[in-house]
């Protein structure tokens, strides 16, 4: 659906609202495109309060385990975390196109367009 490309060795949180904000679900039928999922899953290093605020903020169902250090605690569907599998096996199979796992492209641009293009090949 959308990618965006974070600076070297920073955590991906920190251009989570950015690339939420960049979404966009055609609709089977007509209509506008959706411009927010109905859920959000995610894994322990999404764990933060104001990520959980943005969601909650706008509407947006989550699915996030709390870290071990956090005091509170709250509601986590285990059936529903399951589903991020699916996630991490697309991550996976993007990574067998070689240019990608490696990173041979040295600029964000180019990096993107090869990212983008195994999406597409994917896709397809």
């Amino acid at each position: 659906m959308t990618v965006v490309l974070t600076a070297g060795h920073r955590h991906e949180t920190t251009k989570f609202e950015c690339l939420m904000e960049q979404g966009a679900v055609k609709r089977a039928g007509r209509g506008r495109p959706k411009l927010q999922p109905k859920r959000v899953l995610g894994d322990k290093a999404y764990s933060s309060r104001k990520i959980r605020r943005y969601l909650k903020k706008r509407g947006i169902d989550y699915t996030i385990p709390r870290r071990s250090d956090e005091t509170r605690t709250g509601p986590f569907n285990r059936a529903v975390y399951k589903k991020r599998n699916r996630v991490e096996r697309t991550i996976n199979r993007l990574k067998q196109f070689r240019r990608v796992a490696t990173r041979y492209e040295k600029r964000a641009v180019n990096f993107l367009a090869m990212v983008t293009l195994a999406s597409i090949l994917l896709w397809l």
